[in-house]
């Protein structure tokens, strides 16, 4: 494991989007991220963050009725060759920004998952990292990731999580153990879901002290309305970006090592973790 103290040398300017997708319009959403990456990289952001499935859009109906239509193909290396990605590609390659972006994926095994894809600064495609946590009926149309990911940008170590992951305080403790110094969260929160949605991005990152980039999707027909809230958490926890529960919005923040090298400093959880909590644990009558 990479030391807790390690910090990038540089600081990182990041984007999270909230936006509303199409469901099942994958060349038509893709036209819009595009335009909110480069919208990000005039910001000056180097990584941009969009919501979970938003490729496809998260609407279980349409993904039930048109797998072929709504899914990405990944090649047995994970690379994603779907020409109706293009403008995204391009749009990575001309603004200088990694895009995370979610996706259906289907894999040569037939696995169909959760996925971030990763579109790097040359607009090369890839499944970075599959929903290992899924929810609810998820389970009926997709199947669960095998491991964890970590994306490296300018020195700056990226835990991934999709949505459900970021609700489990070992998912994102993965990340950190792994050397992470933020933790990317694509997710599709539904309306009525404002508390949780505010409180556990904010715990993952004061819980490994690390930086948190929490996208989300925004409107939509009941029962699939979103209700945005994108936001970018330093490592206490405290909010540096967020967006209202409506309107589409592209939120950028600077994400600042000596910030982080301080508040590892002086809150050093990951430093003083134990191994073990102790063994065996004891019941006592009150």
């Amino acid at each position: 494991m990479p030391s807790p103290l390690t910090v990038p040398a540089a600081p990182l300017t990041v984007a999270t989007i909230q936006a509303t997708p199409v469901p099942g319009d994958v060349a038509g959403n893709a036209l819009l991220a595009a335009d909110l990456v480069r919208q990000s990289g005039r910001r000056g952001a180097r990584v941009a963050v969009l919501p979970e499935l938003f490729l496809c859009a998260y609407h279980p109906p349409t993904l039930a009725a048109d797998p072929a239509g709504t899914d990405v193909a990944a090649d047995p290396a994970g690379a994603v060759a779907d020409p109706r990605l293009d403008p995204l590609r391009a749009a990575a390659r001309e603004a200088g920004v990694t895009v995370v972006v979610g996706a259906a994926a289907r894999h040569p095994d037939g696995r169909r998952t959760i996925a971030a894809l990763v579109v790097d600064r040359a607009g090369e495609v890839r499944v970075g990292y599959d929903k290992q946590q899924l929810w609810g009926d998820e389970r009926e149309l997709f199947s669960a990731g095998g491991r964890g990911a970590t994306l490296l940008v300018d020195g700056w170590r990226l835990g991934l999580g999709i949505c459900y992951d970021g609700c489990f305080p070992e998912h994102g403790r993965a990340a950190a153990l792994d050397g992470a110094h933020g933790y990317l969260c694509p997710s599709g929160y539904l309306a009525g879901s404002e508390h949780r949605r505010d409180l556990y991005y904010a715990a993952r990152a004061l819980d490994n002290t690390m930086f948190v980039v929490f996208a989300n999707a925004v409107g939509g027909d009941d029962p699939w309305r979103f209700n945005g809230g994108a936001a970018i958490y330093e490592p206490e926890g405290r909010v540096l970006a967020r967006g209202a529960d409506e309107g589409t919005a592209v939120l950028v923040a600077t994400l600042d090592p000596a910030v982080l090298a301080a508040t590892r400093t002086a809150h050093s959880m990951l430093a003083d973790r134990l191994p073990d909590q102790g063994g065996t644990r004891v019941s006592m009558s009150g």
